[in-house]
């Protein structure tokens, strides 16, 4: 919901499981967003970063951590193309 001004007055936005695509709920108390940076040639950090948000049965499963590394190798492949 936004007002007049076009500021969004939503106390809270839900937000969707990069993995899954499933929706996070708010009670979803074991779901993580995570910012994983990006570097340089150099490995030097450039101040940028890409947002992965993972739901609690995600990790659950145990999938976190191969769904993490799935997303990532397809962001690398969508950028450089």
């Amino acid at each position: 919901m936004q007002n007049d001004d076009g500021q969004i007055t939503e106390l809270y936005i839900p937000r969707k499981c990069s993995a899954t695509n499933r929706l996070i709920t708010s009670k979803d108390h074991a779901s993580v967003q995570i910012n994983v940076g990006h570097l340089d040639d150099n490995g030097v950090y450039t101040g940028q970063f890409t947002t992965f948000a993972l739901c609690g049965f995600v990790r659950a499963q145990g999938d976190a951590d191969g769904g993490l590394d799935r997303l990532w190798q397809k962001k690398k492949t969508e950028s450089k193309q």
